[in-house]
């Protein structure tokens, strides 16, 4: 029930992707507004997810989990009759802000749930493989969706989540909370989720050209007002983001990595199904269904995946799967205007399936390896909102290098289809580049043997060893 949680809110960052170009139609949205409807949700999303693992630790992890849960069904609703591009995409806002509550709060009951031993791999190797495909399921039943009843299902089809989870959560889980004195960091709030806004509108102002004034100072702006959360976490006894959390070594490269992960799966996965539908002609359900090949692959590795992992640790699976889904990457970039599915495509998915699979299974029981059980929400909001900002910003980083390209192939009078392949494949190539920087991460930053202890500071700064199991 917890995994399925993970599905819905994963699954509706992407969900919408495949039925953008006829919401645009519908609702007459510009390009501009296009790509907020996708970032509005990521970015909210990202930006709260760190208060609302705290307001999961302090209020009820369980009754958090149910708020968020009708709220993220109430705002479903909302986008789903949507009348005009500022509803639809205030409605995805909404969604991302009841997310940011109803996420940190599954996680960290999955946490609190599998304090350790095998049944706690077992368990986070499913959390991540069930939430790591469902950026490929939200394309399939997006599509399916969008050709056999309408967009706007996209966002109703919510409703039967909640009310399974609502249902499930009333059954099954047991409230849980953090001890002690709890009070709510409101400045680091502040600060935090100004700054993160600020970067990710800085990066999507990129378009128009780097050196801008407005491209620089909300950049600026973001930097200096992320400066003044950390500085703020160091002075307040109760801070939003304890930084021990986040500075040990192990832990602090796995969240680097899921940003990196989410600006693929946000960023990558939303033009690889416009390239589908507007270059190859595919209707919404063929090119949902042909993302399908992913998932499947990655359902299929993550139980190989997931017995490995004792014999050979996380190191080599977190260096080795980022680097195959970089070549999966470098084969998608050769698309072409006249290029088959099967040719041009299928390999690159299936090389993506397989390197997500060896890094969704190890990443987020890396990510809370060592939590105490005070901090268990923040540190899942963490992993969340790392994925999250890093989608968002790499939805914008991404939509450069494709605005740039495809900016530079109409400039040189080639056929518009022509110049917006053009714009895909730069944008896969800097996905792969992308992928290859989460390797030297890895390689750097995530450290073990194959009796799989790791390495970890403990509270006197001295290294101890912590086991897999």
């Amino acid at each position: 029930m917890l995994a399925l949680t993970q599905l819905v809110v994963v699954l509706d960052g992407t969900i919408v992707t495949i039925a953008l170009p006829q919401a645009q139609v519908d609702l007459g949205l510009t390009d501009v507004q296009r790509q907020w409807v996708v970032t509005a949700y990521a970015l909210v999303f990202g930006a709260l997810l760190l208060l609302g693992g705290r307001i999961a630790d302090y209020w009820g992890r369980k009754r958090a989990f149910l708020v968020g849960m009708i709220g993220f069904g109430a705002a479903s609703v909302y986008g789903g009759f949507a009348q005009n591009a500022f509803d639809l995409i205030l409605a995805r806002g909404l969604q991302g802000l009841f997310a940011a509550l109803l996420a940190p709060a599954a996680l960290a009951l999955l946490t609190v749930s599998f304090p350790s031993g095998k049944d706690r791999t077992t368990a986070f190797a499913v959390f991540g493989a069930i939430g790591g495909s469902g950026a490929a399921v939200g394309l399939v039943l997006g599509g399916a969706l969008t050709e056999f009843a309408s967009w706007r299902w996209c966002l109703l089809v919510n409703v039967f989540f909640v009310i399974a989870g609502v249902i499930g959560a009333l059954i099954v889980l047991k409230e849980s909370k953090a001890e002690g004195d709890n009070t709510y960091d409101l400045w680091g709030t502040l600060t935090v989720s100004l700054g993160l806004g600020s970067l990710v509108y800085g990066f999507s102002l990129a378009e128009e050209g780097w050196g801008s004034l407005g491209t620089i100072g909300f950049l600026a702006l973001g930097v200096v007002l992320l400066a003044a959360f950390v500085w703020i976490e160091t002075r307040v006894a109760q801070p939003l983001l304890p930084l021990r959390v986040v500075l040990d070594r192990i832990r602090g490269g796995a969240f680097l990595i899921q940003a990196v992960i989410g600006s693929v799966l946000i960023g990558a996965t939303m033009y690889l199904a416009l390239h589908l539908q507007i270059v190859m002609g595919m209707e919404p359900l063929v090119a949902g269904l042909a993302n399908v090949a992913m998932t499947v692959v990655i359902l299929a590795c993550v139980p190989v995946c997931a017995r490995l992992l004792p014999k050979f640790g996380p190191r080599p699976f977190m260096i080795v799967g980022p680097i195959i889904v970089a070549g999966g990457l470098l084969l998608l970039s050769g698309v072409t205007v006249d290029g088959g599915y099967v040719t041009h495509i299928l390999p690159g998915l299936v090389l993506l399936g397989i390197g997500l699979a060896m890094i969704f299974v190890p990443l987020q029981n890396l990510a809370l390896t060592g939590v105490e059980p005070h901090d268990a929400g923040a540190a899942a909001a963490t992993v969340n909102s790392t994925m999250q900002i890093g989608g968002s910003i790499g939805l914008s980083v991404f939509t450069v290098f494709y605005a740039n390209a495809a900016a530079a192939g109409l400039e040189a009078g080639e056929p518009q289809l022509q110049a917006f392949t053009n714009g895909y494949s730069a944008v896969f190539l800097a996905a792969a580049g992308a992928m290859l920087i989460a390797a030297l991460i890895a390689g750097f930053m995530i450290r073990g043997t194959k009796e799989r202890p790791l390495v970890q500071q403990d509270s006197e700064g001295q290294d101890t060893l912590v086991s897999m199991h």
